[in-house]
């Protein structure tokens, strides 16, 4: 439902001059003034009771609101530049909440090499809410979409899946910035994208937007312990990796993949057929 309302509210808005990619990937994609490079733009934002409750710790509150952003970058092949951020908060917010929530993004900034160079702050009649405005470069010959995934194409994820909230991961994960640029720059990827709603609503878009469908095996997928198949495809905001590579480079990636500590698994491939995918059970959706 969330897709389709936001098709609806989007398809008439004009994308303006030099625009390469517009509404409907991980990043805006436009043309830079610097020869041979890309500008990626993002905006996101969490809002307490959706994305984080009241009483979460003001620094991880700040760290996830950054870092959200920095993981669409990272899953464009990008490296994350500057940052506007803006935020809205309820009379009841003190001043040491929204220090301590400060500290959380200046700790993903220095962390990611980004520039905080502005924003905005308004008082917010309820809940407490951050949106981040971030751009970031990528050169054009490693620029990866969601949109170019190939029937018969490979299908990995890296880490595991699941159990998001109760571990506290949905606060404190690490965007995966290294793992992607090392992916952008050593592998043909196809396509690839981010794991924020949960691979049942993140992977179908991948194969909408890419025209294909998809095969997986739910038993292979690599969940946190103590997770099920289902809250593995469902539970969402595990800011993995999925991407869609030709079979002749996995076993060149396979033994060449630089981060032993982060699991890499493949689950599936990629059909030529979009009706005839694997049936998941959906994932996050703010307007179901």
């Amino acid at each position: 439902m969330e897709d389709a309302l936001i098709d609806k509210l989007t398809r008439s808005l004009p994308e303006g001059y030099h625009t390469i990619v517009g509404i409907g990937d991980d990043c805006a994609v436009t043309q830079s003034p610097k020869k041979g490079e890309l500008l990626l733009l993002k905006t996101d934002c969490i809002v307490e009771g959706i994305h984080f409750e009241k009483n979460a710790p003001g620094k991880w509150v700040g760290w996830k609101a950054l870092c959200r952003a920095i993981s669409d970058v990272a899953a464009c092949g990008g490296i994350p530049t500057h940052a506007l951020i803006t935020f809205a908060a309820p009379s009841d917010v003190s001043q040491r909440r929204l220090q301590s929530v400060y500290l959380g993004i200046e700790r993903a900034a220095r962390q990611f090499d980004i520039g905080i160079i502005g924003g905005e702050s308004s008082r917010s009649p309820s809940s407490f809410f951050l949106s981040v405005t971030l751009t970031g470069s990528v050169l054009r010959r490693h620029l990866i979409l969601r949109s170019g995934a190939h029937p018969g194409d490979s299908l990995f994820v890296t880490g595991r899946l699941g159990g998001s909230l109760r571990r506290q991961h949905h606060l404190k994960f690490t965007p995966r910035l290294m793992e992607a640029r090392w992916l952008a720059t050593h592998i043909p990827i196809h396509a690839m994208m981010d794991l924020s709603d949960g691979l049942g609503s993140d992977l179908p878009r991948m194969a909408k937007a890419s025209r294909t469908g998809f095969e997986i095996q739910p038993t292979l997928l690599p969940r946190t312990p103590g997770c099920s198949v289902e809250q593995a495809i469902s539970d969402g905001e595990d800011y993995e990796l999925l991407f869609a590579i030709p079979p002749k480079k996995e076993a060149f990636l396979i033994q060449q993949w630089p981060f032993p500590r982060l699991k890499l698994t493949k689950i599936g491939y990629m059909t030529a057929h979009p009706k005839r995918s694997t049936p998941l059970a959906r994932g996050y959706d703010h307007f179901k």
